[in-house]
């Protein structure tokens, strides 16, 4: 696995743990339909069904990871959440958030819910939790 790739997954599995500590249940992990896209984390808090982005870093000097959810990526999100609702048959509440993932050298993952980072319409109103910084575990 090339080392970007295992820094992903490594990330997203920081992200699943970090995020059963605080409550959330995971339903599937790497959602994949079609050719088009994946979907890191597919949770639920609550009554509410959670698809997750995971970004992960090991270099905070090029910006925020969750900057690369970009208006691309965030389209494939929605396709792939739409795709979900309709495996399941039903729409419950939903939202979609990003998670930040700090690798950094001979330090302890930090991590970073973003909640509502983007809605299922682009032009919905942006609310997140305000970009609090969250320790792992």
């Amino acid at each position: 696995m090339p080392p970007r790739a295992f820094l992903g997954r490594y990330g997203e599995r920081v992200a699943e743990s970090w995020l059963r500590a605080q409550g959330f249940r995971i339903l599937y992990r790497n959602f994949r339909w079609g050719d088009s896209g994946e979907i890191d984390l597919v949770c639920r808090q609550g009554d509410v069904l959670v698809f997750t982005e995971v970004k992960s870093t090991t270099n905070p000097a090029f910006g925020a990871p969750a900057r690369a959810v970009n208006r691309h990526k965030r389209r494939l999100l929605r396709r792939g959440a739409r795709h979900w609702l309709t495996l399941l048959g039903k729409e419950p509440p939903i939202r979609f958030d990003i998670v930040e993932v700090y690798l950094l050298p001979r330090q302890v993952p930090r991590v970073n819910l973003i909640a509502n980072a983007f809605h299922m319409h682009e032009g919905g109103s942006r609310k997140n939790s305000g970009g609090v910084d969250f320790s792992a575990r």
